[in-house]
Parts: C-alpha cells; structure tokens; sequence
C-alpha cells in the first residue's frame, strides 16, 4: 500500500458539497472541535473556502495544520490536523477551562 492510500485511511473524510451551504462553516467547526492533538480529516468541498480558512485562522490559531492536496474547480480537498490543544487566550474561543 502507498504512503497517500494510507493517509488517505487516517483521515476521515468531511465532505461538504452534501451539506447545506448556510451549515458548512458550523458543521465543520463542530467536527473540528471533538477532534484531539494528532488527529486530523480530509475536507473536501466544490470551491476553494478562502473565507472559511480565515475563520479557522481567527478561531484555532496555529493549533491547526492546514494542507491542501488538491486544488482544482469544482473540487478542493484540504487536510485539517490538530497540532495541540488550546491554550486558554488563544484565538477567539475559550478552552473550557475559565473558572
């Protein structure tokens, strides 16, 4: 087996072009957040979110590793990876962990 048929085990997949538009960005924030260090899932999607990847960057920071694998019209596939947890003051969110 080959390193991407591999990966591509590892990952699960996020697809979005079967989610509503007006849903996307919060499903994917709610799939993102269950997700712990070192665990990751394929996003695939029928457009380049560029204003979505500004929201990630906003509300995870750099706890989030962002890699595309494939850019193309009519379909974008990026990885998502969580780098580390949240570290209270970081990005727009609370850790959980205020008092």
């Amino acid at each position: 087996m080959n390193a991407i048929s591999e990966l591509d085990l590892q990952l699960p997949p996020f697809d979005a072009r079967g989610v509503g538009r007006r849903f996307r960005h919060d499903a994917l924030f709610g799939a993102l957040d269950t997700l712990q260090p070192g665990e990751g899932m394929r996003f695939i999607n029928d457009h380049d979110p560029l204003p979505l990847l500004a929201q990630l960057r906003e509300r995870y920071g750099e706890q989030l590793a962002v890699d595309y694998v494939q850019r193309q019209p009519g379909e974008v596939v990026i990885d998502f990876t969580v780098l580390r947890a949240a570290v209270h003051g970081e990005g727009s969110e609370c850790c959980g962990g205020c008092s």
